[in-house]
């Protein structure tokens, strides 16, 4: 049967992704039948329960989206149309043989019009156009037995413009919501301890959700902070461990404004796993070597590799260049190691660092994935790039993990994404996309502008490069640039 989401209206590029996540992570197969980013509506197919005595699609149904932030609720869809007359038509046709089911329940009626508006006169004019369900129970507006929804889609600015009609309707059975509110129990305004990097709660779960988070898993962030997605993903089960090149800010204040704190703060104790100080090119972590591509497949995917979801925000960059641990210079410098092995063990020691690569950074993430998620484990990041297309970044790559999904949040002139991978069995990889990683060439640089492209291009105002090619003699070349940011 067909099932109708009615989405929130926001992240327009994350609603699929996460929906689809979920089916993966409850175990339904789950089609997409219609859907677009400019309309809030998407109709999906449920397979029927087999055997039908354990389950029904609709509690398959309300089970897809408990825990999803971007869907509102999900719907029974008993018709769809153009106009109202054809709506009634396919209702009539397709759906009589469900009317009796409900003669005797409370009930209630409800317009959802998305991007426009009806009168009072209209809406009871359209509810009692419905006269022909025949429903004998009595009217309920609060805790009805069910609920019945008519969802109109209306064109942009329909009420200005004066637009009588909607462009497209839908009649539904109303079966359960998602969790809109959950972002709310994790507002930032409200969490004892963040920092100016800290990740939008709502932002956060979602992240969580795509990753696959739940209980028995084990999740890791190695850019942690002050801890948002440990904690969203701790929030749906999981163990979640952290670590931060900067150990002051996993530790706060070392009193109630700490990461644990913020754990406290929630109930979510019992699934800090733990936190360290540490990056991912001087990590405690053991990594697995990557198996033979392309092999029996007698390794089973989860011995030496130990996470089933990686999480992060790594940095951009862009108010100071990326560092690791580590020396710029030791030859010129040996004194500076040789000091951090006697100070190391004190609580105020801040360990060198030297400069790092952007691009360097994100392939140091899916190598780091590679080593260190059991199969089909979900890494999920966050990358920033530019706007335009001839200076956007393009979405990294790794021969054992598969690209899921690529989600954008858009700002002035530049966006970041959030990208999920899937960790491929070695048995499943590609040697040929193997040898072609080993074949390439890893980008160089010194400066923070020359190791990190994004942060160049940021303080450049985003302009765009001289066109190239030839031009007539005597004429300049015309170009167009992109104005500098306020």
């Amino acid at each position: 049967m067909e099932y109708l989401i009615r989405f929130s209206q926001s992240h327009e590029t994350f609603r699929l992704p996460e929906i689809q996540a979920l089916a993966v992570l409850e175990g339904i197969e789950m089609e997409v039948v219609s859907y677009s980013l400019d309309s809030p509506f998407c109709i999906i197919r449920l397979p029927s329960p087999s055997p039908p005595s354990l389950t029904t699609t609709t509690s398959l149904a309300r089970k897809l989206i408990r825990r999803s932030i971007l869907a509102m609720s999900i719907h029974e869809l008993w018709g769809h149309g153009p106009s109202l007359s054809t709506l009634h038509a396919t209702i009539q046709s397709t759906t009589s043989h469900l009317w009796p089911q409900y003669l005797q329940s409370s009930f209630k009626f409800t317009l959802d019009s998305y991007q426009g508006s009806r009168s009072s006169p209209q809406k009871v004019s359209i509810i009692n156009s419905f006269s022909y369900l025949g429903f004998l129970g009595p009217i309920k507006m609060r805790n009805p037995d069910e609920e019945f929804i008519l969802h109109e889609d209306w064109i942009f600015n329909s009420t200005p413009l004066g637009i009588p009609e909607p462009k497209y309707l839908y009649f539904s059975r109303y079966l359960g919501s998602g969790m809109r509110d959950l972002p709310k129990k994790l507002d930032l305004k409200k969490r004892r301890y963040i920092s100016t990097t800290s990740m939008d709660a709502e932002l956060a779960l979602i992240t969580a959700n795509i990753a696959l988070a739940a209980p028995g898993k084990i999740f890791y962030d190695p850019f942690c902070g002050t801890g948002s997605f440990p904690i969203a993903v701790a929030e749906f089960g999981a163990v979640a461990f952290g670590s931060d090149i900067d150990g002051r800010s996993i530790r706060g204040d070392e009193k109630k404004k700490t990461l644990k704190g913020n754990f406290e703060q929630y109930g979510l104790l019992g699934r800090l796993g733990g936190t360290f100080t540490a990056d991912l090119t001087n990590s405690p972590i053991r990594k697995q070597p990557l198996g033979a591509p392309g092999g029996d497949g007698n390794r089973d995917g989860v011995k030496g590799r130990v996470f089933d979801g990686i999480v992060c925000d790594p940095p951009y960059g862009v108010r100071e260049g990326l560092m690791v641990l580590g020396v710029r210079d030791p030859e010129k410098t040996p004194w500076v190691e040789r000091k951090g092995r006697e100070m190391y063990k004190q609580a105020d020691f801040i360990p060198p660092r030297k400069p790092y690569g952007f691009l360097a950074m994100l392939d140091d993430i899916l190598q780091f994935a590679a080593q260190t998620l059991v199969d089909n484990g979900r890494v999920a990041f966050w990358m920033p790039t530019a706007n335009d297309e001839e200076q956007e970044m393009p979405v990294p790559s790794h021969p054992y993990l598969e690209t899921l999904s690529v989600s954008t949040q858009v700002f002035n002139k530049w966006s970041r994404r959030l990208i999920c991978y899937r960790r491929i069995p070695d048995k499943d990889v590609d040697p040929a996309a193997v040898k072609a990683r080993e074949e390439e060439n890893k980008p160089t640089g010194k400066t923070a502008d020359e190791l990190n492209p994004f942060r160049k291009a940021y303080f450049e105002g985003f302009q765009t490069p001289p066109a190239t090619g030839t031009s007539t003699p005597g004429t300049p070349t015309t170009t167009t640039q992109t104005p500098p940011p306020n």
